[in-house]
């Protein structure tokens, strides 16, 4: 296998930042809402609590605001420096209507290009891939990577097989040309549409608009069939994960941190396990927000940011609704 060829530009992330939202949504909680309970759902899922935003007013816009500030109040960035603002999810405020143009507007990005990347859960990593590569071509020298969702939007809390698992956040990092030989090194991507049928919102789209009757069949709310979900999560992202290792001649042993989407504990456990990684490699906050799906990369690299030393391998996975899934290797830069 061809080893991947060294880049003259690379592009690494400067800052990472993110923000949720105060409101705790705790499995106790879910116990007086859906048939469950706490042992139940951490023994099937890991999470404990999840954070909503509960103002009707604040739409996935509000978080990524959020996010994108947090990651500029940490750099002397100023917002009119920015040259593209990429937001990966699938929650936009609105219809047509791109919501990255609103976060662009508001926090000052006035210089960005900006638009929404809808890929389900491997949104932020595909996200990140395309900022890298706009950096390394030249074209951009700051690119803005926000994922954010606010997936109560479209839970419906009388269904226990999805309330129990999503949770509202925002993530983000500054990507720009690296000032050393560090940054990001490789990615896989990949994709089936097979995955339609068993995880999607059905209503919304132009397949089914909404109406009444898509209303009273719950058509609006987001639908998974776990098990078929967990067993392609599980081959997939373990098959992008080994590709990478072997297109980059790493053994399993050389990376430091694994950075892998928040689905699902068990499905972290089986990835780990298939694709003989090691497990205390494994970063994990699941427990505290869920399943937050494009905001859950951005946000594990917050909350563990202050371990990562310069030189340090991550690999990153992730797998989401379409199918979509890869994975990617990044040489942490600062």
């Amino acid at each position: 296998m061809t080893s991947v060829p060294q880049k003259t530009i690379k592009a690494a992330i400067t800052a990472v930042g993110g923000f949720v939202p105060d409101d705790i949504l705790t499995n106790f909680d879910l116990e007086k809402m859906v048939d469950t309970s706490d042992e139940w759902i951490m023994s099937r899922t890991g999470i404990k609590e999840r954070r909503i935003l509960k103002d009707p007013s604040k739409g996935t816009s509000f978080l990524a605001i959020e996010a994108a500030r947090d990651v500029l109040s940490k750099t002397d960035t100023a917002p009119e420096e920015i040259d593209m603002l990429i937001l990966a999810t699938i929650t936009p405020d609105m219809k047509v209507a791109a919501t990255a143009a609103k976060v662009a507007t508001d926090i000052g990005a006035i210089n960005a290009f900006a638009f929404d990347l809808q890929a389900a859960c491997s949104g932020f990593l595909y996200s990140m891939s395309l900022a890298a590569a706009k950096i390394e071509s030249g074209h951009c020298n700051k690119v803005l990577v926000v994922g954010a969702d606010k997936m109560s939007s479209i839970v419906d809390y009388s269904d226990r097989t999805t309330c129990i698992i999503f949770g509202d956040g925002a993530g983000a990092v500054l990507m720009e040309v690296s000032s050393n030989s560090y940054g990001w090194e490789d990615d896989f991507f990949r994709s089936s549409g097979v995955g339609q049928d068993y995880l999607h919102v059905k209503a919304g789209g132009s397949l089914f608009p909404t109406s009444s009757y898509t209303l009273a069949k719950g058509w609006e709310s987001i639908y998974q069939d776990g098990k078929t979900v967990f067993k392609y999560a599980v081959s997939e992202m373990a098959a992008a994960t080994q590709k990478v290792l072997e297109r980059n001649k790493l053994d399993p042993e050389m990376v430091d941190y694994v950075i892998a989407h928040q689905a699902n504990k068990r499905i972290l456990d089986a990835t780990q396990t298939r694709a003989n990684l090691n497990k205390k490699k494994f970063l994990t906050n699941i427990e505290h927000y869920g399943n937050t799906t494009a905001a859950t990369l951005p946000l594990l690299m917050r909350d563990f940011e202050n371990q990562f030393k310069i030189g340090d391998k991550l690999l990153f996975t992730a797998f989401g609704g379409g199918f979509t899934w890869g994975s990617a290797l990044y040489t942490w830069a600062y």
